[in-house]
């Protein structure tokens, strides 16, 4: 996974250029499937990363005396609400051309 604290993907919404989202597919739709997809990817890729570290936090005591505010437990949390979400990292991916595609219909096509 790309390292999340180095990425320049925007935190609040941008306006793109629709001719330059499509220019590798020449179609919008297949474009925004692609970068759809890879979204999904990064979104599942964040929330394993965000378990696992939340996990080390996690308490099986079933005792209310036990159970206090962690704050790095907080910090992690609040890292993560702070990150560019999914589909704006895959708009960057998808413009700094880092996303690999291919249009299995034309495979097929020429077999």
């Amino acid at each position: 996974m790309t390292d999340l604290k180095k990425t320049d993907a925007p935190v609040n919404t941008v306006t793109l250029n629709k001719n330059v989202v499509d220019e590798p597919t020449q179609n919008i739709y297949e474009a925004i499937s692609i970068i759809s997809k890879r979204a999904n990817q990064i979104n599942l890729e964040i929330k394993k990363e965000l378990l696992e570290k939340l996990d080390e936090f996690a308490t099986y005591n079933d005792s209310l005396e036990e159970v206090f505010e962690n704050k790095e437990q907080i910090e992690v949390s609040k890292f993560y609400e702070r990150l560019p979400k999914p589909h704006a990292l895959a708009m960057q991916e998808w413009l700094e051309g880092k996303i690999y595609f291919r249009n299995t219909l034309d495979e097929t096509s020429e077999k």
